[in-house]
């Protein structure tokens, strides 16, 4: 067709004789991607798939070009990280420029939400955009190796695929209803010239415990309320935040890296309507991760 042809003859999806059996769908989108509209509407491909395998009683391979289920989608664990990374550099209203995927599959009325498959083969930047485009959570690039490995050992003890929502799940019991063996029943602070206080209210292996600390700010001084107690002594090495939707009700999620006396690195997560608070759950959660890995 770009060389001069005048006419080709073919079917949906190639399924055809006499009237040719080039795949009509494949020639079009194919000029599509060169920035040519090919005159046919191809805006719901998904329809014209169910209508085809209703008539025809035939099906549209999984690896059909555009039409086929898995087409957008990608396992590989370095096919995802490229995704996610191009993706997130892709402006509005600009050429489409994504690796592995020729064109925006909005404009042929396929789902983002199908590009990212889990299993036990894929890599942290599938999960990490499962995450962020599914739920909100924009985590620390640090954190992707971190949850992409929690994620690959439970679909290799599950032996299958994961949804969205498995994904999720693992994220929340892991990082965020961690309970044990520290709890926190309440936290305050006050500040007292140029520093903080924190009053806090914690139970440790059902113990309860009243604490009093002091430091640069909330986090310096749960931590240093939480050094006269017998957890394990720890630093924070990192922190960041942003909102969980939009309007006043919205809430915070916090994330934060500590490393323990025995050099172990690993984040928590936590989150509330009050950024302070969020900031306080997320180092219960990395101390009782650190704890449960004891």
């Amino acid at each position: 067709m770009l060389a001069g042809a005048d006419r080709v003859e073919g079917t949906l999806f190639g399924n055809g004789e006499r009237t040719g059996n080039l795949d009509v769908v494949t020639l079009a989108l194919n000029l599509y991607t060169h920035g040519i509209h090919p005159g046919l509407d191809f805006s719901d491909i998904n329809g014209i798939r169910e209508v085809y395998e209703r008539c025809t009683r035939l099906e549209v391979p999984v690896r059909q070009p555009y039409a086929g289920e898995l087409v957008f989608t990608a396992f590989s664990g370095s096919h995802q990280d490229a995704i996610n990374k191009s993706w997130a550099v892709q402006q509005p209203g600009t050429p489409w420029d994504v690796l592995y995927i020729p064109i925006d599959p909005a404009d042929i009325g396929r789902s983002y939400r199908a590009i990212i498959r889990i299993n036990s083969q894929s890599g942290k930047g599938g999960v990490a955009y499962v995450l962020e485009h599914e739920f909100g959570y924009s985590l620390p690039k640090l954190m992707h190796k971190e949850i992409g490995k929690l994620i690959n050992d439970y679909a290799d003890t599950k032996g299958t695929e994961l949804t969205d929502l498995e994904i999720h799940d693992v994220f929340r019991k892991e990082y965020l209803e961690r309970t044990a063996p520290l709890t926190l029943q309440h936290f305050k602070t006050t500040e007292r010239d140029s520093a903080v206080q924190c009053e806090a209210s914690v139970t440790i292996d059902g113990h309860s415990l009243a604490l009093v600390g002091e430091g640069n700010g909330p986090i310096d001084a749960f931590v240093r309320a939480l050094g006269s107690t017998r957890l394990p002594k720890f630093e924070v090495l990192s922190y960041s935040e942003h909102s969980l939707g939009k309007g006043a009700e919205a809430r915070a999620v916090s994330y934060i890296q500590i490393k323990t006396d025995g050099k172990q690195t690993l984040y928590g997560a936590g989150i509330d309507t009050n950024i302070e608070l969020a900031s306080i759950k997320a180092i219960v959660s990395a101390l009782n991760r650190a704890l449960a890995k004891r």
